[in-house]
């Protein structure tokens, strides 16, 4: 599985953006796709996931309410819409997908993609 992040970029506190990740191959070929992000310094966090099959999403606390996983099983390709951007939330976001038959946030990713900088002002 190959994935491949856009739509990250620059924005004002109080905006918003889309992430989207192209997978090279059926999002049903693993059981859980999601975005973990990692700022300068920080440790990397699970930011959202979802079951691929059942569509059961998961967010860490501090995005719940703003972001919003989502999935296209036609076009395979998973989304991130991040609405009332904070500066905190300034980071490299990676799409990732796991096959441990977990859909948590902890760490223990499979696959992750080469990310894309998002960066709140």
């Amino acid at each position: 599985v190959q994935l491949v992040e856009s739509g990250g970029g620059s924005v004002q506190a109080g905006g918003s953006l889309r992430l989207s990740c192209a997978s090279s191959g059926s999002i049903y070929a693993t059981l859980c796709m999601g975005w973990f992000r990692q700022a300068p310094g920080k440790e990397r966090e699970g930011v959202a996931s979802i079951s691929t099959g059942g569509g059961l999403t998961y967010y860490f606390d501090s995005v719940k309410g703003r972001f919003t996983i989502s999935q296209d099983s036609i076009d395979n390709t998973l989304y991130l819409q991040m609405n009332s951007l904070k500066p905190e939330d300034t980071a490299i976001y990676y799409c990732a997908a796991r096959d441990d038959g977990s859909c948590s946030l902890t760490p223990g990713w499979t696959y992750r993609g080469q990310g894309t900088q998002v960066t709140v002002s």
